[in-house]
């Protein structure tokens, strides 16, 4: 099936051997991610794809039962902590604790942005943290810098991702750059505080010196790049920021690239020595595993699992 289809909630339903009242459940308790084309539930492939992700992820990490030889009741095992704890918010990353789990690495998933996870990389609250966080200059580093000073840390790189503007088909406001910022008859779309398109557009806005606001629409936040993209496709605003993955799988939406960034994991570099550690960077650097992952979406797998550079 091809990854820019729009799925019905049937289709899903059939999919995954459900029925469409489960779904709608999913829906409800946010465990399946979708959208509205009028009064239509739509889902995406890449939606489908994270959710099988993350069941198998949730199946394999389910407690075991074992039987108490001193008794005739079974007992629930008592729970394993993880050995290691990966933050980020792509399904690449749910792909990989997977991976681990089936090297009986019980390894733990926090779904934070790229900001939120340095910092709980720095406390000490997780293991890995991916980040793609743009400065003006370079990708990530200054970040891990200024949020974990003082720790020595690598960054293994996961993908490439191109970054730009969402726009309806056609591009009816011929809108080509981040100067079109200054005009008076454009409305944007924005994220929460702390993601990585909301600093994106706020570093911009500062080279640009343009008060934020000036811009139309700044504080109209949007919970995803899919949320937003989907709502610039139905004309409810004039442009969004975000990855150039979404655009292929939705119509009405053209996309104006603006840069290329880098999509790392950030790791202290004294963990490099952890065992759960070196069979992660291994998965990384596998063939299995990068064809997998290109499977899973459209991203540049380069330097899949290379460490890029320590900061």
């Amino acid at each position: 099936m091809a990854q820019n289809q729009s799925l019905s909630t049937q289709e899903v339903a059939d999919i995954l051997h459900v029925s469409k009242s489960t779904i709608y459940d999913l829906i409800r308790k946010g465990e399946i991610h979708s959208y509205k084309i009028g009064r239509k539930v739509r889902f995406t492939q890449e939606d489908v794809d994270a959710y099988i992700a993350r069941s198998r992820h949730e199946h394999s990490t389910a407690p075991v039962q074992r039987i108490d030889t001193h008794s005739t009741l079974l007992t629930p095992a008592e729970e394993k902590a993880p050995e290691m704890i990966i933050s980020g918010q792509d399904v690449v990353l749910d792909i990989l604790a997977n991976y681990l789990h089936q090297e009986d690495i019980n390894a733990g998933r926090t779904y934070l942005s790229s900001f939120e996870g340095l910092l709980a990389l720095y406390q000490g609250k997780v293991d890995a943290a991916a980040c793609h966080l743009y400065d003006g200059k370079e990708c990530n580093a200054s970040f891990v810098r200024s949020l974990m000073p003082g720790v020595s840390a690598v960054l293994v790189n996961l993908s490439y991702r191109t970054q730009g503007f969402y726009v309806r088909k056609s591009n009816p406001k011929h809108i080509t750059g981040w100067e079109d910022l200054r005009r008076a008859d454009i409305s944007i779309l924005n994220r929460r505080v702390g993601s990585s398109s909301r600093i994106l557009l706020d570093t911009q806005l500062k080279k640009l010196e343009i008060p934020s606001g000036q811009l139309k629409g700044y504080d109209k936040i949007m919970s995803s790049h899919l949320t937003m993209a989907s709502a610039i496709a139905a004309g409810d605003a004039d442009l969004a920021i975000g990855t150039e993955r979404i655009t292929h799988q939705l119509e009405g939406l053209d996309f104006i690239p603006l840069l290329e960034e880098r999509f790392d994991l950030v790791l202290q570099k004294e963990s490099l020595e952890n065992p759960a550690v070196v069979k992660m960077l291994a998965i990384l650097s596998s063939p299995v595993f990068r064809r997998e992952v290109t499977h899973f979406s459209g991203n540049d797998y380069r330097d899949l699992g290379k460490i890029i550079m320590e900061v």
